[in-house]
């Protein structure tokens, strides 16, 4: 099969960086509540979320919680520019290189994806394996899906074409670029982002704009980013902070690549 797969998790993370690293900036002043947050509303100045913080300050805040954390989970839908599909992703993982999820392009197929210690085990099913085959002869395609469709393959993580989904399971990798950026993020209206709340910032880099939720219960950690650059459109929403990632060897049979040549 073509190895598109493995090129496309790298501009997820590429692109997830990007993101992430757009956090910072000047103050701003506080939205009015959107209707999200009824309580939000009624409360006091003094207990409105972030009190007396500048749009800056709360994006250092957000950045450090975020780039602090052992381990999260990444999803949503980002374009790739080079296919000009949609490549949605929703995974798990962790400073020690794990990691464990689902990724698919174009809405054709699916792929799940395991990285434990120095193996890499991806499974696709049919659709997947068809749309990332196209234009391949239909002989070989067909003999792809008969072989690997529905079973679970392993690869060495270090190897050639398991490299760049490798460095996209290491979450220092992911995230160590999200620095602040000293840009002009403001203050916005609170809200909830899957039932939990959260204050909005604004941040504008030329044309581009950007959208970000804050946690404002426990730790600030960012809950999701929508884009509406050119370059970069999507959105990625962040959860399960710290919380173990199921990478774990798949049971059954697996088809080994390495020794079937790649």
């Amino acid at each position: 099969m073509r190895r598109t797969a493995f090129a496309v998790l790298g501009i997820v993370a590429a692109t997830t960086v990007g993101l992430t690293g757009c956090q910072s900036g000047q103050d701003g002043k506080d939205g009015k509540d959107d209707g999200h947050s009824a309580s939000a509303s009624a409360a006091s100045a003094s207990a409105e979320p972030f009190a007396g913080l500048s749009g800056a300050e709360i994006a250092d805040r957000a950045l450090a919680a975020t780039t602090g954390a052992s381990s999260l989970r990444m999803k949503g839908d980002i374009p790739d520019d080079e296919s000009g599909d949609t490549i949605s992703i929703d995974m798990a993982l962790n400073r020690e290189g794990e990691c464990a999820g689902t990724l698919s392009i174009g809405g054709q197929g699916k792929a799940e994806l395991i990285k434990t210690g120095d193996t890499l085990y991806m499974k696709y099913d049919e659709a997947f394996l068809r749309a990332q085959n196209e234009g391949e002869p239909e002989a070989d395609t067909d003999a792809a899906v008969a072989m690997l469709a529905g079973k679970w393959t392993s690869m060495a993580a270090k190897g050639q074409d398991a490299k760049d989904i490798a460095g996209f399971c290491d979450l220092d990798s992911v995230l160590g670029d999200a620095e602040d950026t000293g840009s002009n993020a403001t203050r916005g209206e609170t809200t909830t982002v899957d039932g939990t709340p959260a204050l909005v910032l604004h941040e504008k880099d030329g044309a581009d704009r950007y959208t970000v939720y804050v946690a404002t219960e426990g730790k600030p950690y960012l809950l999701r980013v929508d884009s509406s650059s050119a370059k970069d459109p999507g959105s990625i929403a962040f959860g399960d902070y710290d919380k173990p990632v199921a990478a774990e060897r798949p049971g059954g049979e697996i088809v080994d690549l390495d020794a079937l040549g790649g």
